[in-house]
């Protein structure tokens, strides 16, 4: 299967100029299909893969209990660096400038304590318009509904908060709990951040990255990215 996407080449400034125009082309990816319980059809290199067919080579995050088998499966994905961070506020901002040179960055932080930490860098790239895709490790998909109380929370049975703070400075927000719409709400989160140029939150329950399903070799929802511009101003 050929997947055509729009991609923005990366502009590096000749000499002691400060910016370029990039130049937008549309670029051809080679995805063949991923045989069913292969290492390849896991929730975890699902992700990994649709991050690096839209153009991220590189992911800002902190390492944190409930993000740990979504990391490990985002670093065995060729073509995908993990970068890790002081904390999540700077793994915000470093997406954030990411997505202004490359056209879409990523986070990865780990559930309420990470989230809320990064969320103010989050709010500044909604307010800029930039495609910046916001990964977290939720948590364990049996335990909701079980009304206990998690590490990493505010101390309530309730796992929505951190969800109804990224409502308000996101354009989407998937929370994957379940393996059967897994791919699209994954898909659908990535091609609306590309498409309305604003940041979404992506929450993937940390008992979920390693299991494989069929879904996971499907065609992903066609990917767009819209032209920026650098704007030179000569002082």
């Amino acid at each position: 299967m050929d997947v055509k996407i729009g991609a923005i080449d990366t502009c590096k400034p000749p000499h002691t100029d400060v910016g370029c125009l990039p130049t937008v082309n549309a670029v051809t990816i080679h995805n063949p299909a991923v045989p069913f319980n292969s290492p390849e059809s896991t929730l975890g290199r699902h992700l990994a893969r649709r991050l690096v067919q839209v153009g991220v080579t590189d992911v800002f995050g902190v390492p944190g209990d409930f993000n740990l088998t979504l990391l490990d499966h985002l670093i065995d994905e060729p073509g995908l660096n993990f970068v890790g961070c002081c904390n999540e506020l700077n793994a915000g901002y470093a997406a954030d400038g990411y997505a202004r040179a490359r056209g879409v960055g990523a986070c990865v932080v780990t559930f309420t304590v990470g989230g809320l930490s990064v969320l103010n860098a989050i709010a500044g790239a909604y307010s800029e318009n930039l495609p910046l895709i916001c990964i977290v490790g939720g948590p364990n998909s049996n335990d909701y509904g079980t009304n206990r109380i998690l590490h990493h929370t505010i101390g309530l049975p309730d796992f929505s908060q951190e969800l109804r703070c990224f409502q308000t400075v996101t354009c989407y927000q998937a929370v994957v709990n379940n393996l059967e719409d897994a791919h699209e709400l994954i898909d659908t989160a990535i091609s609306t951040s590309l498409k309305e140029s604003k940041p979404v939150y992506i929450s993937i329950s940390c008992n979920l990255p390693g299991i494989p399903h069929p879904t996971f070799s499907r065609e992903p929802v066609p990917f767009f990215i819209s032209p920026r511009y650098v704007i030179l101003i000569d002082v």
